[in-house]
């Protein structure tokens, strides 16, 4: 481990030394690339160095210790060698972390998908609940969303939408949310109080530059028709909306947010091309399907991943056994604590596994 920090704190030195070189400051693409993997090395470099500080305070105080006779001055000394050995170990499981692989996809923005799932108006009411949850989220994190498209019922319920949050990071965040989201409450149509159990998917997927996925348009049919549902007089009066079809997967999605059919067209190939890439992550997942296990749930659409209990006010993620009693405010945009449990989680997991293999 302590070698491949070396060779990064040296590469580290590197990049500082050619962002100050005229030529590669003249040379914008080549200067962005290293700003990029400066920025990406920085928090490691910063820990090693933490912990190569702590290092040489261990050495010095053991070896003063060996010299000093005072007890007053060897007590000082014990009490600074424990809290340097107490850091040490902090920053070691630290830079373990910051040593794991890092997922490709995590600097990417995403495409959500939420769907109703099992009970009818309550599922599509849920499924706009958690559209509404996502987006304060994203807000909170002063990401950008744009809807893609959406199917609403008239009681203010959603039984599909898609959209696309833009923001560093957001991937990194959002990809422990895709699986099955279940409710439990009381519905307004409930006369006898009983409690019932809905439930609505998310899929999250990465969005995927044209590097990332092969599509050829020839595969592709656009078809446009008159949007429908809320938008103003122009996107109700125009045939701006377009449905596209990839022939060889028979994926169809269609687009109508925007009062231009050229931007709508846009939008779907994004979607399509993360509809694609995702495809591929999932073949890549099952290949290895005994990694995936040992990981907190990232893909399986059909997995159940977390209860939102309205009469109890409680949320629970099955996957990591976390219980917090405070729903309004968790459907109200506030996920940091299951998100960074959930992190926690996958970190632990994989560091378990490494230590194992």
């Amino acid at each position: 481990m302590f070698d491949k920090l070396e060779d990064l704190l040296i590469r580290f030195e590197e990049i500082l030394n050619m962002l100050n070189d005229p030529a590669v400051i003249a040379d914008q693409s080549r200067f962005q690339k290293l700003m990029k993997e400066q920025g990406s090395l920085q928090p490691l470099v910063d820990t090693y160095r933490a912990y190569k500080n702590c290092q040489q305070t261990i050495d010095d105080s053991l070896m003063m210790l060996e010299e000093e006779n005072d007890e007053e001055m060897r007590a000082m000394l014990k009490e600074e060698l424990a809290e340097a050995r107490r850091q040490i170990e902090e920053l070691e499981r630290e830079l373990k972390i910051l040593l794991l692989p890092k997922d490709p996809n995590d600097e990417k923005n995403v495409i959500v998908e939420i769907r109703a799932g099992a009970g009818g108006d309550e599922a599509a009411l849920f499924a706009a609940e958690i559209y509404r949850m996502y987006v304060h989220y994203a807000e909170s994190h002063r990401w950008r969303v744009e809807t893609m498209d959406a199917e609403e019922i008239g009681i203010g319920g959603m039984k599909y939408v898609s959209f696309m949050i833009t923001g560093q990071g957001a991937y990194s965040r959002l990809k422990y949310e895709s699986g099955v989201h279940r409710v439990q409450r009381v519905p307004e149509t409930e006369s006898g109080g009983r409690i019932h159990t809905s439930t609505a998917t998310v899929a999250i997927m990465p969005e995927a530059e044209e590097v990332d996925v092969k599509l050829d348009l020839n595969d592709c049919r656009f078809d446009v028709f008159r949007a429908s549902g809320n938008g103003g007089q122009c996107v109700n009066t125009t045939d701006s909306a377009v449905r596209l079809t990839h022939i060889p997967t028979g994926i169809v999605i269609s687009c109508q947010d925007e009062k231009s059919q050229l931007k709508n067209k846009d939008k779907a190939l994004k979607v399509l091309r993360a509809k694609l890439y995702d495809l591929e992550m999932q073949k890549a997942h099952d290949a290895e399907a005994e990694a995936r296990r040992s990981q907190v749930g990232t893909g399986d659409r059909s997995e159940k991943i977390r209860t939102y209990n309205f009469p109890q006010g409680r949320v629970t993620d099955h996957r990591i056994g976390l219980t917090l009693y405070k729903l309004e405010k968790i459907m109200d945009g506030d996920l940091e604590e299951i998100v960074d449990s959930c992190i926690a989680a996958d970190q632990a997991a994989k560091l378990a596994k490494m230590n194992v293999s």
